[in-house]
């Protein structure tokens, strides 16, 4: 579970600043469950700058609540979260500090959206969030604005949990506050996992994927999972610490998911069969593969261009599916060009529901 947010401030001396907005939004990988959006009387004046900047006034908060009074409420939604943000550092020193004052010591697992950004996306001219957003073409609004711009972290950060393809680099990039693994019991991980359509990972307690699968109700095929009694099934069982899942929302996409991570991450518990590789080229040279997404407002997009994969990505806004060079920028890149070929060509033989854009 994260807790993705937003702070302004006064502006200031280092560790001297007051919070005049916060916005926290509680999410589970996939969807948005809690939030807090509040403004904060800081009990000391903002910067002339910063009211430039974001807007906010000091009349804005004569009766706005003060720290102490959403102390409560910012602990209870974040905790058991990992506090994500757009330099993450910034905004959970903040926090710290104001705890502090109260004699109260916050601590939370944080990650930061630069610097995944800067892993997963490459060679950016800037990561700021609002530069980065206008090349992905993520809409923003309310810039500069608690809210807004932690609208926009989420949007961001769910391109990157899609482009986090061997599900380390997030998991690596996690700094906790007490440097130790939080293990968790086999009883009571299926709780939280839905039934929808998607792949999913077990794990062992370093984080090691050990087995994968995937289905059209992800509950039902792990709870299945959990009750084989064969030789393998209960060693997976027993290394088993946490899950995570994917959600994919059309056959083709978790076919596709599902076969190109097997092959990326060879969990030791998979048996894997080789599958044979069609060489014969499509159709269409180039096109884009649009389907069902996640949620009812969101497509999934393969991009083909010159008869070769170049990835997938998922897109809420037709402005990004006919923009190539935005789609270019989001999507999840494909490493087995030719297995992702051989899957596309079996699912068109038999399926004809999605809608197939050449260019």
């Amino acid at each position: 579970m994260y807790a993705i947010l937003d702070i302004e401030t006064t502006g200031g001396k280092f560790n001297e600043e007051g919070i005049t907005e916060i916005a926290i939004y509680k999410f589970d990988g996939h969807e948005v469950v809690d939030q807090l959006i509040t403004l904060v009387n800081p009990e000391k004046d903002i910067q002339p700058f910063v009211v430039q900047l974001t807007g906010i006034n000091n009349k804005m908060l004569k009766n706005a609540p003060k720290f102490h009074e959403v102390a409560k409420r910012i602990l209870e939604i974040t905790k058991g979260c990992i506090v994500v943000a757009h330099n993450s550092s910034f905004d959970y020193r903040i926090l710290k500090t104001e705890y502090n004052r109260l004699g109260y010591q916050f601590k939370r697992d944080t990650l930061c959206t630069v610097e995944l950004s800067r892993e997963l996306i490459p060679d950016k001219p800037s990561y700021s969030l609002g530069k980065l957003c206008k090349s992905l073409g993520i809409p923003m609004s309310d810039r500069h604005r608690a809210s807004g711009d932690a609208l926009a972290t989420i949007q961001l950060f769910k391109l990157l949990l899609d482009k986090d393809v061997d599900k380390t680099i997030i998991e690596s990039t996690i700094k906790h506050f007490d440097c130790k693994k939080v293990t968790e019991k086999l009883t009571g991980l299926l709780d939280d996992i839905p039934t929808v359509m998607g792949v999913y990972y077990l794990h062992k307690d370093d984080g090691q994927i050990i087995f994968m699968g995937k289905g059209n109700n992800i509950k039902n095929e792990l709870t299945n999972q959990f009750i084989k009694t064969t030789k393998r099934g209960i060693k997976v069982q027993e290394k088993t610490t946490s899950i995570s899942y994917e959600l994919t929302g059309n056959l083709l996409l978790t076919n596709l998911k599902y076969f190109l991570e097997l092959d990326i991450n060879k969990p030791k518990y998979n048996l894997r069969s080789k599958k044979r590789i069609l060489l014969d080229n499509f159709n269409s040279d180039n096109m884009l593969l649009i389907d069902k997404g996640r949620t009812i407002d969101e497509h999934s997009v393969i991009v083909i261009e010159n008869n070769i994969v170049l990835g997938y990505c998922f897109t809420n806004l037709a402005f990004q599916e006919n923009q190539l060079d935005i789609l270019k920028e989001m999507i999840t890149p494909i490493k087995n060009k030719e297995l992702a070929k051989t899957l596309i060509k079996n699912y068109l033989k038999n399926k004809s529901r999605l809608k197939i854009v050449r260019f």
